[in-house]
């Protein structure tokens, strides 16, 4: 009786997630995305769209409609497009960061291979993955999965089981099995919105290679939060540098803003409304605060 009542649980969440789940095609190629809003945003990868040309989206009912690029980030791999038509399409809602844990269960909805509305289901494998790409791009802040991902996946949800996308299935290491990863819906929901409001996202320089750590206890007191960005190395005559950041600060804050993960920081940075932003340190114990005049650069590789 429980696997039956799991069964017609997982059977329910598919038929409520499907329908806005779409297919991506273009002369190049295919992929999936997903509808973020009732008027035809579609949030899916830059992979998938990046070669010009007419899009098409064919919907859950299996017809087509045409959409238009809205906007592209490449340190993301993420790109939103729209629908045209001015029809009223149905979304999905994206989980809140806090509640995506190791272990929980996920489910991948796309087209592997242009099979239509394939699912697959696994767990979180592990957060805040760190890959390079093959052109230099460097993707932060990623979920692994070991739901099954394939070519065609790109772009599409993976979904917790309260139907909420918690990533964005981006890539597969081509040399494992079972091992997929995707763009958080944090990450996902921020670049979005920036896309939708100008087209791009115009990040801002700060000139620091970084990484996420999970402080211990005692670190973690002094800190006032169990996470933190570790510097690593600040650029020569960077606003870091200017800035008085050394490697092995602990950055803790932009703008009085919690930092715990590197994306925090670059999203901190492109939303900050002003050049010159705050710094939270913790530095041998002791807290300090720089000020930085940060440089906008739009497709940076690096904080």
């Amino acid at each position: 009786m429980i696997l039956q009542q799991f069964s017609d649980e997982l059977e329910s969440l598919v038929s409520k997630a499907a329908p806005a789940v779409v297919a991506v095609q273009h002369p190049r190629g295919h992929g999936t995305g997903l509808f973020l809003t009732p008027d035809g945003y579609v949030l899916t990868n830059r992979h998938v769209v990046r070669s010009r040309g007419r899009l098409t989206l064919e919907l859950h009912d299996g017809s087509e409609v045409r959409a238009e690029l809205v906007g592209a980030d490449q340190p993301t791999d993420l790109a939103v497009v729209r629908a045209e038509g001015g029809a009223t399409f149905p979304t999905l809602p994206l989980a809140d960061p806090h509640d995506v844990r190791v272990g929980q269960l996920v489910m991948a909805i796309g087209n592997p291979f242009r099979l239509e509305q394939s699912v697959s289901m696994g767990v979180v494998s592990a957060i805040n993955r760190t890959l390079p790409l093959p052109d230099g791009v460097i993707l932060e802040g990623l979920l692994q999965t070991d739901a099954a991902i394939n070519p065609g996946n790109s772009g599409g949800p993976l979904l917790n089981m309260h139907g909420q996308v918690v990533g964005l299935n981006t890539l597969v290491l081509p040399y494992a099995q079972g091992i997929g990863f995707a763009v958080s819906a944090t990450t996902a929901a921020w670049v979005a919105s920036l896309l939708i409001q100008r087209g791009k996202v115009e990040r801002r320089f700060l000139g620091i290679a970084a990484t996420a750590i999970k402080l211990p206890p005692q670190r973690a007191q002094e800190a006032g939060q169990p996470r933190a960005v570790r510097v690593m190395k600040v650029g020569e005559g960077s606003p870091a540098d200017d800035a008085g950041l050394e490697a092995d600060d602990l950055l803790l804050g932009i703008d009085e803003r919690p930092v715990t993960s590197v994306d925090d920081v670059q999203r901190l940075l492109a939303l900050a409304p002003e050049p010159e932003v705050r710094l939270e340190v913790l530095r041998k114990g002791r807290r300090r605060t720089l000020r930085a005049r940060t440089t906008a650069r739009e497709q940076s590789k690096a904080a």
